[in-house]
Parts: C-alpha cells; structure tokens; sequence
C-alpha cells in the first residue's frame, strides 16, 4: 500500500480551486490498497473520499484522511441483441468515459458528455443533464462498505435514485465507497431531442443525428455557457433546479409569464434555477472573490483566492433573493466538506 502523506494541498484536486490542505491524504487504485487501509486504520473511521472534486466545497483545513479513489479501467461485459452491458471503475474520468461508450457504437450517455467528475460519482449525485438522468441506465454499483470491510452490490432500486440524489448522500452517507459502476444501455432507445437547446443545435447540423452528433451538440452547448475549471474555479451548476407542483408553477406564471420550467413528473414542474438567479440580479454580480458567472448565473466561480466562507455566503445570498422575489426555496448541489 503506498504511503499515507501529510498535511497535503487539495488545492488542484477541487475544480472550484479552493484553499484547503488535508491532515491526511492517500490514494487509493486496488482493491487490496483498500481493504489494506481499512484493516489498518483507527476506529471510528475519519475518511473523506475524493473523486474528481468537482462537486464539493472543501473548508481550509480537512481534520482526517483523504482517500482519493484512483482505480481505472471500462469494458464491454455483454452485447446481446437488446442492449448492451458496460462495467466502469468509480476513478474513470465521466466525460472521457462517455466519449469512449459512444467510439463503441454505444449510445445512452451523449447527453452527459462534458460533465466533470469522475464516473465514481455519478450514482452519488445521480448527475443528469438535457432531460437524462443517470439512474435510467444504471444497473447496479459495486461499493465497498466502511462498517463491514467487505465489497457489496446494490441494485439499481437499492441505489434509491432521485433528483441529484441517492442513497449514497441519504441513509446511506459515509457508509460506502464506490468502486464500479454497471450501465445497461438499450439498443432501441430512441436519442434524447427534449430540450430545445440541444434539439435545435443538433437539426441545425444533421436532420438525421446520431448519438455522436446529440454528443458533440451538448458539448458545443456546454462549453459556450459554462465555463473550464481548468481556467475559472467553479464546481458546474451549483444550485438544484426547485421543483414545485403544478398549482405553485400556474401562479408563478401568471406573475412572472417568461419563467422557465419543464414538467417533471406527474403535478410536478423543474424551474430554471439559473434563470430564478438571474432575475434576482445575480447573472455576473461578484461578492468578494466569488460571483455568479456572467454567462450562465447558476454557475458559482472562483476569481480567486477564495475560501470556502466566501462559497457559503455568497450562495446565502443568492438563495435568500430568489426566495424574497419568487418564494421559491433553491439549494445549493455540492456537497461541503
């Protein structure tokens, strides 16, 4: 097992580029690495796990261990007539995994491509984009569970998919590691054209897209909205999308007509967050060294030097003046460390 190393800088392992230096950090790539550390260390456990660290907001100090998740490896498992079985390890990077399915003539994540992070976290936050959502192709996910020290697979209704939710985050939290992922894609799923972003993208290249073109399309979308954490520190979309009944979306209609909002599921409706944020006044406004990005206000950035502190007040504020104009609640999507 390689060594555990101290007060380690997280500072380029967080995508919101955040200050913070862990008491303790190891990197984790076999299973015998793992079973190995947890054998070995002090009870009760102070584990924080890390994948690509683009969903978090991490505070200046991280009083335990790191464990940075690093196993690689994807394969095709089965190719039947109806659809096709693939196996990830939870240290993939997701966009270049997606882009890989999609060289094997597999279709079903297109409409995820460019999401950062690592496919590890992908069950956690169910991640979804342009009207998919991960649950809907994952068949199960091989973690390793903290209180026992042995592997175990939850099936995908175990997984208690919802909305950028999941087991993992709920009962579930600070239990399991995530080591693999399972996808079954169906060969007769037709390609996700709801969103009028990435249908009218798409028509206007091909009239008969394929999934490399829906692909290539959310990419073009993406990268004209948001912005690179390599270049800007930012986590992606930093808020949920609220969800309010179809009573409370009539209302808000009728006092704000350009709102925008998709049917979710039955009596429901997903507002546009970014937009709530925007006609509050925050779309490029800055507070300190963090702001609402100037092309898309859902997006939260760094400018730099920021601090966790600066994160956590800023989304206060925001939060605070989508909810004095619209009276709809919005939460922040990171998980705080």
């Amino acid at each position: 097992m390689v060594p555990i190393k101290s007060q380690f800088p997280l500072d380029q392992l967080n995508t919101l580029q955040l200050k913070s230096v862990a008491d303790s950090y190891i990197e984790i790539k076999t299973e015998e690495d793992l079973k190995q550390l947890w054998q070995t260390s002090e009870r009760p456990l102070n584990w924080f796990i890390l994948g690509g660290g683009s969903n978090l907001v991490l505070s200046e100090r991280i009083p335990g261990l790191v464990v940075h998740i690093g196993n690689k490896g994807r394969a095709l498992l089965i190719d039947e007539p109806s659809a096709w079985t693939v196996e990830a390890c939870a240290g993939e990077n997701w966009h270049e995994f997606v882009q890989w399915t999609l060289s094997q003539n597999i279709h079903g994540l297109e409409n995820l491509s460019l999401i950062p992070g690592t496919v590890g976290a992908a069950p956690i936050q169910n991640i979804g984009a342009y009207g998919v959502e991960v649950k809907d192709v994952i068949e199960s996910v091989t973690c390793f569970d903290l209180r026992t020290g042995a592997f175990c697979e939850l099936s995908n209704s175990a997984c208690q998919f919802a909305y950028r939710d999941s087991y993992f985050k709920q009962q579930g939290a600070g239990r399991f590691v995530v080591w693999k992922v399972r996808f079954k894609f169906s060969k007769g799923s037709p390609l996700q054209l709801s969103y009028g972003d990435v249908r009218r993208e798409v028509e206007a290249q091909n009239q008969n897209p394929t999934a490399i073109d829906v692909a290539q399309a959310v990419i073009r979308i993406r990268e004209s909205k948001l912005p690179n954490p390599n270049i800007i520190g930012n986590a992606g979309s930093f808020f949920k999308n609220p969800i309010v009944n179809e009573s409370q979306f009539a209302d808000l209609k009728k006092q704000h007509p350009r709102i925008v909002g998709h049917p979710y599921l039955q009596n429901q409706f997903k507002l546009a967050a970014g937009w709530l944020i925007e006609n509050s006044g925050w779309k490029g406004r800055r507070l300190g060294p963090v702001g609402m990005y100037e092309k898309q206000a859902l997006v939260l950035v760094n400018h730099g030097g920021a601090t966790a502190s600066d994160v956590w007040k800023l989304a206060q504020a925001v939060c605070e003046d989508v909810l004095k104009k619209f009276n709809v609640t919005i939460e922040p999507e990171p998980i705080r460390w």
